[in-house]
């Protein structure tokens, strides 16, 4: 990849890693189901400011406007709240570890889904190291005795195979220009979490300035800006390359924890990170081919 795209990829990923940080300040005053909907309606907003300045057109298809409004809220409504959830009882660098996961179940959805990628040897010996790293990751809570714990990293896997079901729907809309797939998609997500969140929580009332900063920065800088990029440099760099930003995430989302909020991470999680990190590495090829495995067996 040209250095450029490499740049972006460590910028998207240390951005997403501070979304986790934004959350957990949002859900001092926010419940989850509010946290996800000032994020994707304030995305929603910025996109469509986007979509005008670039004066891109919209799709005349109204079946369109509901797939990708539906792919919203599976992708982004329902993840963006259940990652919130979970950081009530759980450090913002464990939520973004386990997040790490989603090249994890996209290899096992990817395996299953009719016409979809099917496992290799390597990509499997990763999804066992994916799975290792989380079993490490929770160690600590089950030694403990930590139910909350165990739950909510329960409840940080289910984006991951929301992501990986998305991805593979996704493929499907290729035809739709970048623009206009993340101005449909979070316009969808916004008409799913803001009424759900309005009758689960009610009328939010946050007062602190904090609360409006991470709200106005995760809905458009960690969203709408990310995503903007996101789907215009995919098709370049490709899929393998670019899910190096679950690489990225983590190292900031702990950096941050750990120094503006005071989260403990313990040993037992980097370690459980770098496991997880080894499977990612055996998932994209990067692994074999540093060992020179890959090779070793052309020959």
């Amino acid at each position: 990849m040209a250095i450029r795209d490499w740049l972006w990829i460590i910028a998207l990923g240390a951005i997403w890693g501070c979304s986790f940080i934004f959350n957990a300040v949002l859900i001092r005053e926010l419940g989850p189901l509010w946290v996800s909907g000032f994020r994707v309606g304030i995305a929603a907003i910025g996109c469509w400011g986007i979509q005008f300045v670039l004066r891109k057109p919209l799709p005349r298809d109204g079946k369109l406007w509901v797939q990708l409004g539906l792919l919203g809220a599976l992708t982004y409504a329902l993840p963006f709240a259940l990652f919130p959830l979970a950081q009530e009882h759980l450090a913002s660098g464990v939520a973004a570890i386990i997040n790490a996961l989603t090249p994890v179940t996209t290899v096992i959805v990817s395996h299953f889904w009719i016409g979809g990628e099917k496992a290799t040897r390597w990509k499997s010996l990763g999804v066992v190291f994916g799975f290792t790293g989380a079993a490490i990751l929770a160690s600590p809570a089950l030694a403990a005795g930590g139910h909350s714990s165990l739950w909510a990293m329960g409840v940080c896997f289910i984006p991951t195979l929301c992501y990986a079901v998305a991805l593979n729907i996704t493929r499907s809309f290729k035809h739709v220009e970048p623009t206009t797939f993340a101005t449909l998609a979070f316009t969808g997500a916004s008409l799913a979490a803001i009424p759900v969140a309005l009758i689960g929580e009610g009328v939010p009332t946050p007062t602190l300035a904090e609360t409006w900063f991470s709200a106005l920065a995760i809905g458009l800088v960690s969203t709408a800006f990310t995503f903007q990029i996101m789907y215009r440099i995919l098709p370049r760099v490709g899929a393998t390359n670019f899910a190096t930003t679950t690489l990225v995430a983590p190292i900031s989302a702990i950096i941050l924890g750990v120094s503006l909020l005071g989260e403990v991470i313990l040993p037992t999680h980097i370690l459980g990170m770098l496991v997880i990190f080894t499977g990612l590495l055996l998932i994209d090829g990067r692994l074999p081919q540093w060992l020179g495995l890959k090779r070793a067996r052309a020959l």
